[in-house]
């Protein structure tokens, strides 16, 4: 029969006269009296043989022991040299677990102890040994050990109030990933996952909700103001939103988790706008002013977005008749105009776009030319847009969606004719550089159309398909390739319009 052993490395004491394990003789009447609790929570059915048991834990260790800062000396003797001195900062009388730093130092080593470190005092994980150099410049004289973190905590329970650094945006200093925070701009908490900050939200259903604002329909001259929505998760016709602060076409819109802005755009020409605009994606209402672009008003077609931030790349100015290369920027979670970010290098307009967290895609468009181009800027820095590969295609018009890994681009216009308009949907992995790959087609030809997208799905709404305008929304799975499939209709015939969503791949999918 088995038998069990107990009290080799077993961590318990003795009360109350008790006779101790190990003893060979017990007097009449003794009894064995354990301080603590009694692991023995064993569901054994048949037979086995019990190797190994923790024995008796301690529930509790407590650290609070005071600490002092003070100097110490190291008297160093070399032959053909008088002795010198040097002096170090030393800190002494905190705990250390695990390591032999003063001789007294605290063992943590027996499962399901809990640690209590008393309010006030200092905790060090320690077992790293150097070897020092001396301020004579000579090499390994003595060797000391310097106490470093080198373990964790697997779990930290806090009874009461815990509270995190705070601050605002602008308060973020040197930071490491899995830092949280809590930011006092945005009252919310958030954290660093080593690309950028991540709110953390309260969500009530509506993440996945796809926004599309103003347009054409049916003819030229017939700008909208209208906002209208979908929950790209499900099937269905798109429902009224509200409305933008002005009616207009061509204009770029992008989003946080919160709020979707609208930048620019044609209101009749040569009338270019330089407001943007912004909702609360998860409630219905009209749009807000938010600030200005940085030039007098332009059609902007293509907006990148992280959490934080939107950037507007390249559009057309009808009073200068041409296409440019600018580049500006907002911070979402304030309001104000844009601010300069760089250049894209070829001056052109109305591309397919798309983002991960860290890059913006812009691919496509019509500068004097149908371009095929694909280039790439870094969304938390400033500069010019690099080059990344080409479509399978030239046009422009193309839409454009994300799941923060792949970057999918759909329609589009060859030659800026009625029969020119393509039905190819073709795709990159963001985070590296190449060309497009066939992924499938949409349901219907068209350019003129917009994009919008969640971690699993993209959405394309609307367009221009030969003569006429369409209402038509797509739908693909963006982690496989295949055609397009029938979502619904849009609230009204129209093209040249912008979309966003607040989970789009630019968000991290978070």
């Amino acid at each position: 029969m088995p038998t069990i052993r107990i009290g080799y490395s077993s961590d318990f004491t003795i009360d109350s006269n008790g006779v101790g394990i190990g003893t060979t003789f017990a007097a009449s009447g003794t009894k064995l009296d354990v301080v603590g609790a009694l692991k023995g929570d064993f569901n054994i059915t048949g037979v086995t043989t019990l190797t190994a048991y923790g024995g008796f834990v301690a529930q509790q260790q407590h650290v609070n022991k005071s600490t002092t800062i003070g100097f110490a000396t190291v008297g160093l003797q070399t032959a053909g040299f008088s002795t010198s001195s040097q002096y170090y900062e030393t800190e002494t009388g905190f705990t250390d677990l695990g390591g032999v730093h003063h001789g007294d130092d605290q063992r943590f080593n027996t499962l399901s102890e809990d640690l209590v470190i008393d309010d006030g005092q200092i905790l060090n994980i320690t077992d790293t040994d150097m070897v020092g150099v001396t301020t004579i410049g000579e090499q390994d004289p003595h060797s000391h050990s310097s106490y470093v973190c080198a373990g964790s905590l697997e779990q930290v329970s806090i009874t009461g109030h815990f509270s995190v650094p705070s601050g605002g945006i602008n308060d973020r200093q040197s930071f490491i990933e899995g830092t949280v925070r809590f930011n006092t701009d945005l009252n919310t908490l958030e954290f660093f996952n080593g690309n950028e900050w991540k709110q953390f939200t309260y969500n009530q259903g509506q993440s996945g909700r796809a926004v599309f604002g103003g347009g054409t329909s049916p003819g030229p001259s017939t700008r909208l103001d209208m906002i209208d929505y979908i929950q790209i998760s499900t099937l269905g016709n798109a429902l009224d939103f509200g409305d933008l602060t002005e009616a207009r076409e061509a204009l770029g819109g992008g989003a946080s988790s919160v709020r979707g802005v609208f930048s620019g755009g044609l209101q009749s020409a040569p009338t270019n706008r330089d407001e943007i605009d912004y909702v609360t994606i998860a409630s219905a209402g009209n749009a807000i002013d938010f600030g200005n672009l940085t030039d007098s008003g332009r059609r902007v077609f293509n907006t990148v977005s992280s959490s934080t931030r939107a950037v507007n790349l390249g559009g057309y100015k009808d009073s200068a008749s041409a296409n440019v290369n600018i580049m500006d920027y907002i911070e979402i979670a304030t309001t104000g105009n844009a601010l300069d970010f760089g250049d894209v290098t070829t001056s052109r307009r109305a591309g397919g776009h798309c983002n991960s967290p860290i890059r913006g895609i812009l691919g496509g468009g019509y500068s004097n030319t149908y371009e095929k181009i694909i280039e790439y800027l870094t969304i938390a820095s400033k500069g010019n847009t690099v080059r990344f590969g080409e479509l399978i295609n030239a046009g422009y018009g193309q839409g454009g969606v994300s799941d923060g890994v792949k970057g999918i681009f759909g329609g589009g216009n060859q030659d800026g004719t009625a029969t020119g308009h393509r039905s190819e949907v073709s795709y990159i992995t963001i985070a590296s550089e190449g060309n497009a790959i066939y992924f499938g087609d949409l349901t219907v030809a068209r350019d003129g159309l917009a994009g919008a997208s969640n971690s699993i799905r993209g959405v394309f709404a609307g367009g221009q398909s030969g003569p006429s305008r369409v209402n038509v929304i797509d739908y693909i799975a963006i982690s496989t390739g295949g055609n397009a499939l029938d979502f619904g209709d849009l609230s009204n015939i129209r093209k040249g319009f912008a979309a966003t969503s607040d989970s789009h791949g630019g968000l991290g999918g978070f």
